[in-house]
């Protein structure tokens, strides 16, 4: 009698625990989300104490995408290659993950992705004190205040893939291209005080290692140059007029909303690249959703500025951004269109990159399936010569179909 009564207590445990979750988890918990998956106002499998002062949630996210790409010839190098790269299957993310709060003054996250190695096998590790909701504290590895393309809901893009032009390396006429920059400064370890004012403001300022998913170690040094620490300084405000936004890119549970933002962004990175450059970065960041439509800009700037070390005097100015937009419709086909450009060769040559894509997500209600498939194009413009064209798209695809499958819970 006594185990019966232990069993049966065990699992009304269990089945109650979803409803508690659901009664306390709203839109107000927005800093315990997993920044993979949503959390906020779901219910799922987790663990809280009967007090709520503490809460434990657990979540996975796996993707696996059938790719094609197709290069020109002058970019493989050797004539006897195939023009067909890179192409296969894949499994960008398979991630597994803990969310949750303590005392009703700490939100934590830890998430491993197992698609990876090495540093990058910790996708993420923060802890966040929240003293108000207009300030509040988060400590270790989390996405840095740069370009919505990332800070967005992994699991709730767009497009199966980035915008090019944030993720690809860019180039210098010199031996500098071992270390090239990039304008995304994604993930990274830290330190960032952030908040909400009047639903309406939204600001993030911080400190980072500078070095990037792959490194979890403390490696830098003192600037030569400048006499400061050789981090990465970064800062982000958003205005909101219609309240907080949503950090999806649309949404099939989210088809009856209006909301507009707009941000801007700066960071330097001071001796970046393994201490070759100072990285000053600009973003603007558009967002609006209104019911099915969503739709989205970025412009960045970037100056790459080489060290005195390197015993040459010289920077480079780049630029890039892309413009996307997708509408539901019906409630689970959302068709999307995106036009992405780079000027990747810096302002000192002529001549630019832009990157038309199409794409389709359907999502497979009651299973927390999304199926999403996208076709991109390269495209090169305004070159001075033949030459220039082939190295400025060096390593990209000029034909890329990418076909993805995501599951989440």
């Amino acid at each position: 009698m006594k185990i019966k009564f232990l069993l049966v207590l065990f699992f009304s445990t269990i089945v109650s625990v979803p409803d508690l979750l659901a009664q306390q988890y709203s839109e107000t918990d927005k800093y315990i989300e997993s920044d993979v998956i949503p959390l906020g106002g779901k219910k799922g499998f987790s663990f809280q104490t009967k007090a709520g002062d503490f809460m434990l949630k657990p979540y996975v996210l796996l993707q696996t995408a059938g790719k094609f790409n197709w290069y020109d010839d002058e970019q493989l190098g050797l004539d006897d290659q195939d023009n067909v790269a890179n192409s296969g299957f894949e499994i960008p993310y398979a991630i597994l993950g803990f969310s949750g709060r303590a005392f009703n003054k700490l939100t934590f996250n830890l998430t491993l992705n197992a698609a990876k190695s090495g540093g990058a096998l910790l996708q993420q590790a923060w802890m966040d004190v929240n003293l108000k909701e207009q300030i509040r504290f988060r400590v270790g590895k989390f996405k840095t205040p740069f370009s919505q393309a990332y800070l967005v809901t992994l699991g709730e893009t767009l497009f199966p893939v980035l915008p090019t032009s944030l993720t690809t390396s860019l180039y210098m006429d010199r031996s500098l291209n071992s270390t090239p920059p990039t304008f995304a400064t994604g993930f990274d370890l830290g330190v960032m005080m952030h908040g909400l004012i009047k639903n309406k403001w939204e600001y993030n300022i911080g400190v980072f290692n500078g070095t990037g998913i792959d490194v979890n170690l403390a490696q830098k040094t003192i600037s030569d140059d400048l006499g400061i620490p050789s981090l990465l300084y970064a800062a982000r405000i958003a205005y909101m007029p219609k309240g907080a936004i949503p950090s999806h890119q649309g949404s099939s549970d989210d088809l009856y909303n209006d909301k507009i933002m707009f941000a801007l962004s700066a960071g330097y990175n001071v001796e970046a690249n393994w201490q070759t450059t100072n990285d000053f970065r600009l973003g603007f960041e558009f967002t609006y959703l209104k019911n099915r439509l969503y739709l989205s800009a970025e412009a960045y700037y970037m100056n790459s500025a080489l060290v005195k070390r390197q015993r040459v005097d010289a920077s480079y100015d780049y630029f890039g951004g892309y413009v996307q937009a997708g509408y539901f419709v019906t409630n689970r086909l959302q068709p999307a269109l995106r036009w992405d450009f780079l000027d990747r060769n810096s302002t000192k040559f002529d001549g630019f990159l832009n990157m038309p894509a199409v794409g389709l997500n359907y999502y497979i209600m009651g299973y927390n399936l999304k199926l999403q498939a996208m076709y991109q194009y390269l495209g090169r413009w305004g070159h001075a010569t033949q030459d220039s064209r082939e190295l400025d798209d060096l390593g990209l695809a000029q034909h890329g179909a990418t076909v993805m499958m995501q599951f989440s819970f």
